[in-house]
Order: C-alpha cells, then structure tokens, then sequence
C-alpha cells in the first residue's frame, strides 16, 4: 500500500526517522495492564507510516532502541496512554516526549475538542476516519482498512505540532506544556501503579 510499510516482529535497521517520531499505538484494549499492545506505528513526517506488528513475545530490539533512544522526540496524540502501554509490555521508558492532545488543551482554549479527529481538521486541513478504531488489533492479518487506519493516526503529526507549537508560543504556554511532556512518563507509572482515576494533587 502507498504510504504503508508493514513490519512483522520489529523494526528494520535501516530507518532513518530523523529528530522527530511521530508514534501511536494500537492494542486489544483500554486497560495496559491486561490488554495486549499489538501494533505499534510510526513516521519521520516523509509520508510513509511504518507499522510494527508485535508478537506477545515482543522480541523487538530495533523498535525498542529507537523508543529509549533520548536523543529523538516521541511525538504521540494522548501520550499518557501510549507511553504506558509501551512500559508495561516493551519495558521502555520514552522519552523526551511531545503531546499534540496536552498542548492542543493548553493552546486552544476556546474548545474542549481535542481529539485527534479534531484537531487534524483544524490544525493541518485534515479529515480523519475513526471508522477502525474498535476493531480486532491481535488479528493475524490485519485488513487494508485497519492499515489505512493505523497510518493515518502518525502521517500528521508533524504538521500537527507545528501548528500547535505556533500558537503556544503565541499564547507564551510553549515552556508550561514542556513541563508536562516532561512529567508524562511519571504520569504512566501512576497509571500502571494503581492511581489512574486518582488526582493525587487534589486536595482530598
């Protein structure tokens, strides 16, 4: 498929994907630690969506250098969930990391749409189809429709973040939204240890 290339296992070496990843994840369901992550995406911002099919024993030491690598920015929408999902069955802490979802809620204040779909058509004129979304990811074979549909959540993010990191500068939040990609992998141990539905800064 144009713009696909899917990868059994792990990663080729050969990949170059510059500063910036984009990456997403897809799994068979919400909850990391009992739902198998099955399917990780990524893309440079070149066009091309590269697709990991992961077996359960996730021997993948190419995907798994590129994620700990700290000299590449991981750029994911709801970064919380995928980070997670990646530390619970890959082991890995990403970092550092940049989240088009925390900064499209601190960026776009005259909104509370700050999905994917959303933002995709305000930020880079794009229409997305969510049409995959609950669909068997553990499939052996994944249809051309769950492909398309994995590629599309990394193929603009680049032109995402761009966008989103105008307007932080603009609204002088570029240095506070930071912070919080900082604070995201801390986020994810919270989840993956019991305090997912806590806010343990509140006060009661």
């Amino acid at each position: 498929m144009n713009g696909i290339q899917l990868h059994k296992g792990d990663l080729p070496k050969n990949i170059d994907f510059g500063a910036i990843v984009a990456i997403d994840t897809e799994a068979m369901g919400l909850n990391p630690l009992r739902d198998h992550l099955t399917l990780v995406q990524l893309s440079s911002g070149d066009g091309t969506a590269h697709l990991v099919q992961l077996g359960r024993d996730y021997n993948c030491p190419n995907l798994k250098a590129l994620l700990a690598d700290p000299k590449v920015i991981k750029l994911f929408h709801f970064a919380r969930f995928d980070v997670g999902m990646i530390k619970r069955w890959l082991g890995v802490d990403c970092a550092p990391i940049w989240c088009t979802k925390i900064a499209s809620k601190l960026a776009r204040t005259y909104t509370d749409r700050h999905g994917l779909k959303d933002v995709a058509r305000e930020i880079a004129g794009v229409d997305l189809s969510k049409a995959q979304q609950s669909s068997d990811w553990g499939a052996k074979e994944l249809s051309d429709a769950q492909l398309q549909y994995a590629a599309s959540d990394v193929l603009h993010l680049h032109a995402i973040k761009e966008g989103l990191e105008a307007m932080l500068i603009r609204e002088g939040r570029l240095e506070l939204a930071q912070s919080c990609f900082n604070f995201l992998p801390t986020r994810a141990a919270l989840d993956l240890a019991g305090w997912a539905e806590q806010d343990i800064f509140a006060h009661s």
